[in-house]
Parts: C-alpha cells; sequence; structure tokens
C-alpha cells in the first residue's frame, strides 16, 4: 500500500474497532483515526490521530496532504434514530462529508474511498423477505434518505469520474466494545448489558420485530474484504446488500436464556419501532458473496456467548 489511511469518524461505534483492526493489519502508523472528538484510550495511544469535523473540507484535505493518505474510510454520520431529531443537522453532516471526499477522490488527491451505507436505504414498499441487491426504495427516514441519496452520488462518481468509491449496506451491528451510537438495532446490545446487571430487559422494538444483525468482528472483516479486493471484482458501485443473521427480541432472548435462564424480557415498542417496520426482516446478499467471496464467520449462539462474556468482563473491569 503505497499510502497512508485515514479513518473519518473513526471514534464511533464501528469506527473504533475499524481502526483497531487496520492498524494490526497495516501497522499503527499507517492508519490516522480522525473524529470531532477523542475516542477511547487504546485508539488515542495506539497511532496518530486528528481532530477532524467530518463537514470541513479543508482541514479534511490538509490532513490528507500532510500525512500522504491514499484511502478513506468514511464512519462519520448521524444515524436514524437520533437522525429523526435533527433532520437538518443529520442531512448536512452525512451528505457534505460525503461531498468532500468524493470530490478529493475525483482530484486524484486520493485513490479509494470506502463509504457504508445501509439498510435503512430500504422503505415500506420494499420486500421485506430476502430483499434483494436491486429493488425498490423509498426510505421514510431522514439516515435512510441520506444513504439513498448518497448511493446514487457514489455510482455517479464512479460512472462519470472513475473513482474506486466501495460501499456495502450495514445491517444493524452487535459489539461489546464501543457503546451503540442512537440506532434503531441498539436493543440489541442494551439487552446484554441489561441481562447481566438486572436479569431483564425492556425491548423498545416488539417482540417480533425481525431485522437483519451481523456481529461487529463480521463488519469489520466484510469492510476490510471488499477494500481489499480486486477492483474488477467490485460490479456494484452504489452498495452490496450484507448480511449475516437476522433475528427478532424475542428470539434474541431466547437465545440468551440458554446461557442466563432466568432472564426475562418485556416490550414497550417507543418511535424506533415504526422506523424498524420500515426496513427489511432479511437480506440476499448473494451478489457481495458471489463478486468479492463475502462470508460470516459467526451465527446467533457464538454472538450471544461473545456478548455475554465481552460485557461480562467489562462490569469486572470496573468493580
Amino acid at each position: 500500500m503505497a499510502g497512508k489511511i485515514l479513518i473519518i469518524g473513526a471514534c464511533g461505534q464501528i469506527g473504533t474497532e475499524l481502526t483497531l483492526k487496520l492498524r494490526e493489519n497495516y501497522g499503527n502508523e499507517q492508519v490516522v483515526a480522525s473524529d470531532i472528538r477523542e475516542g477511547n484510550e487504546e485508539l488515542m495511544q495506539s497511532g496518530p490521530f486528528e481532530t477532524i469535523d467530518a463537514t470541513d473540507g479543508r482541514l479534511i484535505e490538509t490532513v490528507i496532504d500532510k500525512y500522504k493518505v491514499s484511502e478513506v474510510y468514511l464512519m462519520a454520520a448521524m444515524l436514524s434514530a437520533t437522525a429523526e431529531k435533527a433532520p437538518m443537522k443529520a442531512w448536512n453532516l452525512n451528505m457534505d462529508s460525503l461531498f468532500h471526499i468524493l470530490n478529493l477522490a475525483k482530484d486524484k488527491k486520493i485513490k479509494k474511498v470506502f463509504w457504508p451505507s445501509s439498510i435503512a436505504v430500504f422503505g415500506p414498499t420494499t420486500p421485506k423477505e430476502q430483499t434483494p441487491q436491486t429493488t425498490i426504495m423509498e426510505p421514510s427516514t431522514v439516515y435512510g434518505i441520506s444513504k439513498q441519496t448518497g448511493e446514487r452520488w457514489c455510482k455517479y462518481y464512479h460512472d462519470k469520474y472513475g473513482v474506486d468509491v466501495r460501499s456495502m449496506r450495514y445491517p444493524g451491528i452487535i459489539s461489546y466494545k464501543t457503546l451503540p451510537g442512537g440506532g434503531t438495532t441498539d436493543y440489541a446490545i442494551e439487552i446484554f448489558h441489561e441481562a447481566l446487571k438486572n436479569k431483564t430487559y425492556t425491548s423498545f422494538l416488539s417482540e417480533n420485530t425481525s431485522l437483519p444483525m451481523m456481529y461487529m468482528n463480521d463488519a469489520i472483516k466484510a469492510t476490510i474484504d471488499i477494500m481489499e479486493a480486486p477492483t474488477e471484482t467490485i460490479r456494484v458501485r452504489s452498495s452490496y446488500n450484507l448480511s449475516a443473521l437476522s433475528f427478532t427480541p424475542k428470539i434474541l432472548a431466547e437465545a440468551i436464556k440458554k446461557e442466563i435462564p432466568d432472564f426475562k424480557i418485556d416490550y414497550a415498542p417507543d418511535f424506533r419501532q415504526e422506523i424498524a417496520g420500515t426496513w427489511p426482516s432479511s437480506i440476499d446478499d448473494s451478489q457481495a458473496r458471489e463478486d468479492w467471496r463475502w462470508e460470516h464467520d459467526f451465527d446467533l449462539q457464538s454472538v450471544v456467548k461473545e456478548m455475554l462474556a465481552g460485557v461480562k468482563a467489562q462490569f469486572a473491569a470496573k468493580i
């Protein structure tokens, strides 16, 4: 790899673990982390860090020049539940940051871009079961609208200017290392903390709301795999469907009960239920599996065991 990697939004839920994995793979000094705020101790001490507002194009360009960056992972975004509370702020952050990076790539300042999309691009008219790669997309949330718009611009910049931009539609991501950041799938992280602390959890989604999910390790693997894939294998330049698991709060609770028999769950759906109702129940990601050989490693019960062990270790460390 000729130049360095810059991660914008490195202190978020995915950004933190992606930064550490890339540093492990390529060397600490090769991976520059950046965010509007500082991250955890491990991230801050393991390699270079720059304070960047993702909407400040001039500052981003300065940092790219300073470190001779060749690849950018643009992870900064305002997520679904948070974005509904501040629509214009979310739109400006999600879109301005993308345009800055696409334009820098168009001007040959950087060679390769990763930009994450989301299952939020789909909407209430999308087929819910095994949602196809190419299908009806009528998102009804600010986050989904911005991600769908971003997908079209990514394809446009690739087709028109030859920008090597790669993207995938993340499902809900499950991790114990970083706290969730205001997404509709956050229940699938909160539930483990509450199961260990109180042996009870009140879900903000109804019991039979099935959503596509993925363990963080698989999400990081997919992100690095698509960026390392040969250019000619990337046939989708909007965004790839990506999938591993699909489950409901009830199914997840039953899997937790296998490890914690006296765990109990109840349900009090809030505004996030309406958002979840517009999303797919399961995803067809056969094109990603065919084009760049995507495979997931973690099934539901292995995710539950990993999460409980990880959260338990965190609790022990605080005592």
